[in-house]
């Protein structure tokens, strides 16, 4: 069976799916997702096959060529799946491959949920139409949801598919091109439906692992200087947010009236948006953050950030027990996900304490 009616087969299988489950979720919402990812798909081309022509613009093939050696890193030296995900290639005409919508209430730190087919349940809902994606938020917005939108450069199928390469990221850095490959293999590893915050803070931490032994074994001192300023900074930025995200979850638990909270509320991000040009004005490399205080600071922005690194240090701290095994860390990592999730977050937030007391 040849490779394009194979996906053709997976994607009616899933289509299957969806029809079967109509009576329970949004037909229309499914659809979309499903004709986005086939274009995805079916426009690729095997990254060999571009690499090897003639005309090909001599930054496509350098580019691509790094690939090539990072997913082939990915595997030797991270354990990370070995397959067809990123050896092809597909160029999708438009920045981002999907738009994300986030949203939390207005006196809220946490993100609303959506649940889908195959994934569980998920703090966001993603669209192949950035004017879909958009008329979504709005009507969130109508509702009295704090809404942040975001354009994706990658996404995971989480081994259903084999995820090509996009032109949405392949203009990246050396650094930025090995986490994201990095990152979204690691989701084919594991993925526990319906922790969002589980997932995607392993995944990171397989990233973070990933890049600092990628540019050990091919880095020179002033890359390996490079990394470690990048990643003092990204501390910096997670510490910043998560301070001002704590005082808005004091400040909608506590006793005060709704009037009261709103107002403080705007108070706390004239305060975190202060504090990060104080920290900017100090450290020049802090500018690479101006575009995201450059959006509409809410509730559901700063959420964004905590699913993604909440848990970070906990899984680097198991990795640091397992003394770096990659093997072994994600067979404790797929046990302790088969728990139930508060026994999860005990354990996590005992690996979290235990490596601090070490420091």
């Amino acid at each position: 069976m040849s490779s394009r009616l194979i996906r053709a087969w997976k994607t009616a299988l899933v289509g299957g799916q969806i029809i079967w489950l109509g009576s329970c979720v949004n037909l229309p919402y499914y659809f979309q997702a499903i004709s986005g990812h086939f274009e995805v798909i079916n426009r690729s081309q095997p990254i060999s096959r571009i690499i090897s022509r003639p005309d090909v613009d001599i930054r496509l093939k350098n580019a691509l060529t790094k690939v090539v050696e990072l997913r082939q890193f990915a595997t030797d030296h991270l354990k990370l799946p070995e397959n067809l995900s990123y050896t092809s290639y597909t160029d999708l005409k438009r920045p981002f491959v999907v738009w994300n919508v986030f949203a939390a209430s207005e006196l809220s730190v946490s993100l609303k949920q959506w649940c889908f087919v195959q994934v569980g349940c998920v703090n966001y809902r993603g669209f192949f139409s950035q004017a879909s994606a958009e008329q979504f938020a709005e009507e969130l917005r109508k509702e009295g949801y704090d809404v942040h939108v975001g354009g994706i450069r990658a996404y995971s199928t989480l081994g259903w598919f084999s995820d090509p390469v996009l032109n949405t990221f392949i203009g990246y850095s050396e650094m930025n091109l090995a986490r994201l490959i990095f990152h979204e293999l690691a989701h084919q590893i594991l993925f526990v439906p319906g922790d969002t915050v589980f997932n995607e803070s392993f995944a990171t931490a397989v990233e973070h692992e990933g890049v600092r032994r990628w540019f050990k074994h091919k880095g020179t001192d002033q890359e390996q200087t490079a990394l470690m300023a990048r990643y003092d900074n990204e501390m910096i930025f997670i510490n910043l947010v998560l301070k001002h995200r704590q005082r808005l979850l004091e400040l909608f638990h506590s006793d005060a009236s709704d009037v009261d909270k709103r107002a403080e509320k705007s108070r706390i991000y004239r305060d975190l948006r202060g504090e990060f040009l104080r920290i900017r004005a100090e450290n020049s490399e802090f500018s690479s953050y101006d575009p995201w205080f450059a959006q509409p600071l809410n509730n559901a922005l700063l959420a964004t950030v905590s699913i993604y690194t909440q848990a970070v240090p906990s899984f680097q701290a198991i990795l640091t027990q397992l003394d770096g095994d990659m093997d072994k860390f994600y067979e404790t990592i797929k046990q302790i996900s088969a728990l139930p999730k508060q026994e999860r977050n005990r354990i996590l937030q005992q690996a979290a304490e235990h490596i601090s007391q070490l420091k």
